[in-house]
């Protein structure tokens, strides 16, 4: 009798059409919608009300965050390896650890918004809309890349990004500059990514005071928690609603931890140990964080996850062979687009019979 009901029941399910095993898992789970988290209260310079402590968060919105701070991590792990190998060359600053800044940030703003960033500045390149490939093609000089292969890691440029700025601090200045020269007259948020070392030295030895987010003087101030990306994202609404509604600047400063040293030349553990890069990388991760959340609470699965991992890993893959076999650009385009317009002219070479022609 039992082998007849099991003959039947192949029978009927060899007629129905099954699903991909990713889709009937998705399927029968019972996710949830939406999940309302607290948050890490900010701490306030001349504000009376700061962002909120609760805040809801999305399974879509999870899963597209989730997807984000991991592709970052993992196209930085990337550029560490491929700069071992010689693909990379020059300056090199990684941003792995800093992913809620960079995905926080963007979620809290609008596309239209201007952003202009330092030199650590490959995260916010994703986010500004840039592809991996054209990312890891400008580390490595190809023609391919954002910046046709001239900028390299201090320099990529998209809409609405303006890089990107290789010297400490100058991105404040040149968005003064680009504001005063393009008339935006733009409500500005001074954002400060307080990694605890700035190039190399722990905060502590190197500032008077480490409140940087009252460093404005006169100017308001709040400091988040840049581990946490529903931190950053609400703390970032905040601030952009204080600035569009007329109330002038504001300084954020973000409390974060880069896993590698200041640049590729700084292995990163002559002034802090290897047990704390483990110990923040166990409890603070920022990628860890989320992913817990959603977990814990029905917003998604570790199977779900593990999938979008999966094809994380395959877009960082692809986009690195195409940065390791696009063609460099021509020397005879080095004085291209040093101008936007402009008539032609000629730039001299390392000597003065060599000329190069300068086009937009």
């Amino acid at each position: 009798m039992r082998k007849m009901l099991a003959a039947a029941v192949s029978r009927v399910l060899s007629g129905v059409p099954q699903k991909p095993t990713s889709r009937v898992l998705v399927a029968s789970c019972n996710y949830s919608k939406d999940v309302t988290f607290e948050i890490k209260k900010c701490d306030l310079y001349r504000l009376e009300e700061g962002p909120p402590v609760a805040t809801v968060l999305t399974r879509e919105d999870g899963l597209k965050y989730y997807k984000a701070m991991q592709t970052i991590r993992r196209m930085e792990l990337k550029a560490d390896q491929l700069y071992k190998q010689k693909f990379i060359r020059g300056f090199c600053h990684l941003c792995d650890g800093q992913e809620a800044c960079c995905v926080g940030l963007e979620a809290g703003i609008n596309p239209t918004d201007h952003v202009i960033t330092s030199y650590r500045a490959h995260g916010f390149c994703y986010t500004r809309g840039l592809s991996v490939r054209s990312i890891l093609a400008e580390l490595t000089g190809r023609r391919g890349g954002c910046a046709k292969g001239k900028g390299g890691s201090m320099h990529m440029y998209s809409k609405n990004f303006y890089g990107g700025n290789g010297i400490v601090g100058a991105q404040g200045q040149i968005f003064e500059a680009y504001n005063m020269a393009a008339l935006w007259k733009l409500p500005c948020i001074f954002i400060c990514e307080n990694n605890l070392y700035a190039m190399g030295t722990a905060i502590g030895r190197a500032a008077a005071s480490t409140d940087y987010y009252k460093r404005g003087n006169f100017i308001p101030g709040l400091r988040v928690d840049g581990m946490d990306i529903l931190c950053v994202r609400e703390a970032t609404k905040f601030a952009a609603d204080y600035c569009r509604s007329g109330k002038g600047p504001i300084v954020m400063e973000m409390q974060t931890y880069r896993y590698h040293g200041h640049s590729m030349s700084d292995p990163g553990v002559s002034y802090r140990t290897r047990e704390e890069i483990h110990s923040v990388r166990s409890k603070s991760d920022p990628v860890m964080l989320l992913k817990d959340r959603m977990v814990n609470n029905k917003l998604a699965s570790i199977e779900e996850l593990k999938e979008i991992d999966v094809e994380v890993r395959k877009e960082i893959d692809d986009a690195a062979q195409f940065a390791t076999t696009d063609p460099e650009p021509p020397l005879e385009e080095i004085g291209h687009h040093i101008y936007s317009s402009g008539p032609p002219f000629e730039v001299r070479g390392a000597n003065p019979w060599i000329k190069f022609k300068s086009i937009s």
